[in-house]
């Protein structure tokens, strides 16, 4: 594998040359490359480049992307004239596979930079070749159009997940030999799990520390010294897929098998709110859940509203809006930390909301052991997708922390639930959603 040391033996000699030759090899990728960031020569279908932050998973996607592109014969054999670029949303594949300090503009020469259309959301180069942006939030979009290739980025984090994968897959008949590229931080969904264990499918696994080189020494003594060795950090630094923790109080395959695509009709739904103390950056989540009792006295989570650093003014906002959307029954917010202000807030902006408070009096593992047994009877499934949701559930330890940090989420679910099935003050009036 290309070492630290060798990069810089390449590095001193660039530094001797003129300007001109120094602007050609700058833009030569095979040079600069580790060996996970360049691809194999077998007959692969998929190549799924599996990294933690900062390891050089979008530079080495743009960099196939534009070989794909220009014809480069290290890389293919004739131009591909159609690519699919899928982001999770629209914004996420703009702004960084595309215009990101290591996006596929970033990575062309001046003079050869393509055109890119963000109207269309599209980018074109000289030859005829098209890249066209597509989004998890959009599966549909891919109905109809045909690609040669794609690069699929943080497939790990997209919202609809099986179904835009379904549709790309449909896309992927042009040219010889369709591939996809898939550039992710690891998460531990099924398909992702899926994809790997496919026998078309060839692994390349990257480091943060890998690309110590290319990062600020303040980001590797901060974030890499905090967090090597933790949970959060082999996930997210090395790039390794974390599984249940054994501890945990939920486990994935108890909430897969109680997944349901549509809720029925609720009888009661409730908005609940695990409010921070302030709404700065350092803060901690404000974690908003709703969730809803079945004609059949079931629970159904169907929405995951949590919102990161907002002032106690906006998370209000969206709760309220929760509630008139889903013509809830009341809010439910803790207020231990907050005292009677969490409430005032809500009611400055909907005073006829009716709102109950709650106090946690006990650890928050044991508030949510009672909520975790009634998933264990099947009395509790989730309506679609709620990753980040479930990622804290099933991270949630005998310390009452996710990966060290409040698990506002969790808070937020617990008291939904536990008001609607446990402490139960019902308010009969039959909903469909």
């Amino acid at each position: 594998m290309r070492g630290l040391r060798e990069r810089q033996g390449v590095a001193a000699l660039l530094a001797a040359l003129s300007d001109e030759q120094k602007s050609y090899f700058a833009f030569r990728w095979p040079i600069w490359a580790r060996d996970a960031q360049l691809p194999t020569q077998s007959d692969w279908t998929n190549w799924m480049l599996m990294g933690g932050r900062g390891a050089g998973k979008t530079r080495s996607g743009a960099e196939w992307v534009r070989a794909l592109a220009t014809g480069d014969r290290a890389f293919v054999r004739k131009p591909v004239g159609r690519i699919a670029l899928v982001g999770e949303t629209y914004g996420d594949a703009r702004e960084v596979m595309v215009e990101g300090e290591s996006g596929i503009l970033a990575v062309h020469p001046m003079r050869t930079r393509p055109n890119w259309i963000s109207s269309r959301r599209r980018i074109e180069w000289d030859n005829g070749a098209i890249a066209q942006l597509y989004s998890s939030d959009d599966p549909d979009a891919l109905r109809g159009p045909q690609f040669g290739a794609a690069w699929s980025d943080e497939l790990g984090k997209w919202r609809n997940v099986e179904e835009t994968w379904n549709m790309l897959q449909f896309g992927l008949r042009l040219g010889e030999f369709p591939r996809q590229m898939i550039t992710t931080t690891p998460r531990p969904i099924a398909l992702l799990k899926k994809i790997i264990a496919d026998d078309r499918t060839v692994l390349s696994r990257m480091s943060t520390q890998e690309n110590a080189h290319a990062l600020a020494q303040g980001f590797l003594e901060r974030i890499v010294g905090t967090y090597a060795n933790t949970r959060l950090g082999r996930q997210e630094l090395e790039g390794e897929i974390i599984d249940d923790r054994p501890d945990a109080l939920w486990q994935r395959d108890l909430l897969e098998r109680a997944r349901i695509v549509t809720s029925p009709q609720l009888k009661r739904v409730v908005v609940a709110i695990d409010p921070p103390i302030s709404g700065n950056a350092n803060s901690d989540a404000c974690g908003i859940i709703v969730a809803g009792l079945g004609a059949d006295d079931r629970g159904y989570v169907v929405r995951d509203q949590t919102l990161q650093a907002v002032s106690p003014e906006k998370w209000s906002a969206i709760a309220i809006a929760l509630y008139r959307h889903f013509q809830a029954d009341r809010i439910v917010v803790e207020t231990n930390q907050g005292g009677d202000m969490a409430e005032s807030v809500l009611r400055n902006c909907a005073a006829d909301i009716p709102v109950r408070q709650v106090k946690a009096m006990r650890g928050k593992w044991l508030r949510a052991e009672p909520v975790a047994h009634l998933y264990e009877r099947g009395l509790v499934s989730h309506v679609g997708k709620l990753p980040e949701l479930e990622d804290e559930m099933c991270d949630f330890g005998l310390e009452g922390l996710t990966s060290g940090k409040s698990p506002d989420r969790v808070d937020a679910l617990v008291w939904a639930l536990t008001d609607l099935m446990i402490d139960k003050r019902p308010t009969p009036r039959a909903r469909a959603l």
